[in-house]
């Protein structure tokens, strides 16, 4: 199962009670956490999110509505009497900054933070059940969106199909990764035979502040689901590309061209009190589009 749990959806500052960024996703036992805007750690606690479980962390860019949460949550969890290490990838600045910060505070962690630089497009985390990518996207700083790709499942044992087969329990791995049997007189029973397809894959890309960029295609076609930042309403598409951010059209074109699944859009500016333009304008290009509510888990 992956879901997306929306903590923060507002940009720059928290009003209108919506806050900055941030997002958890899960992928089965693990939970992975998208940037860290204030307020991020309140938002798992009214949620129920075990930050214990949290081992990735993934910062899109150095503005502050996209980390100043950061350090909270870490020496939160120090003094939770966390021992487990805690991997960041962000980009390089933040490395320095969060060791001055803890250098400051009193002293090193009761845990290891591993960082990874950001540098380029590329995979950055591979374990048995999902693999993250980051790419760049175009904001006014260095800034970088995130794919999930859940890795292809086995196929599944058809126990109606394989009964009267006499295949040797020891053979069923190889044929959950797709072989065939050869029985001792020659005869093949093919794979398709006895086992079912696996579950589809599932992905979600994270494309963090940007302007309209149609480069992010490549990175993001045909995900099950595509948060894309929609911080104006189309009427403001010229302040939107002063501020390198994105309109709800804008957004949902990228959509459409990527050909997603479905879009969840958020970061919307503080300007605005009421949501639902947004999502009208969206869904006139894209019809699959959801508003990015705190609280709400979209699941795949």
């Amino acid at each position: 199962m992956l879901g997306i749990t929306i903590l923060g959806s507002n940009s720059a500052v928290p009003s209108f009670g919506r806050h900055p960024t941030a997002q958890i996703i899960t992928f089965r036992d693990q939970l992975f956490l998208i940037d860290c805007g204030e307020g991020a750690q309140m938002q798992m606690n009214q949620y129920k999110i075990r930050k214990n479980r949290i081992n990735h962390i993934f910062i899109s860019h150095l503005h502050g509505d996209h980390y100043f949460g950061l350090i909270g949550l870490l020496s939160s969890m120090n003094l939770l009497g966390r021992e487990q290490p805690i991997h960041i990838y962000a980009p390089a600045p933040l490395q320095p900054l969060l060791e001055l910060q803890c250098k400051i505070s009193g002293g090193p962690l009761g845990f290891t933070l591993h960082f990874y630089p950001l540098t380029k497009a590329e995979k950055i985390v591979d374990d048995k059940h999902v693999e993250v990518h980051c790419f760049p996207t175009k904001h006014s700083i260095e800034c970088w969106g995130f794919l999930f790709k859940e890795k292809k499942t086995n196929r599944r044992i058809n126990n109606n199909s394989i009964a009267l087969k006499d295949i040797p329990l020891e053979f069923y791995k190889y044929l959950q990764q797709g072989d065939d049997y050869t029985k001792e007189d020659g005869a093949v029973i093919p794979n398709h035979t006895v086992t079912i397809e696996g579950t589809s894959p599932q992905s979600y890309a994270f494309c963090a502040d940007t302007l309209y960029d149609e480069e992010l295609l490549s990175h993001i076609t045909q995900v099950n689901l595509l948060y894309h930042e929609a911080t104006y309403l189309d009427e403001m598409h010229d302040k939107a590309a002063g501020r390198f951010h994105s309109t709800t059209k804008q957004a949902a074109t990228i959509a459409q061209k990527a050909q997603a699944k479905r879009l969840l859009i958020g970061h919307f500016s503080s300007k605005y009190e009421k949501l639902d333009a947004f999502l009208e304008e969206a869904q006139t290009i894209f019809p699959n589009t959801s508003l990015a509510l705190e609280g709400i888990t979209y699941r795949m």
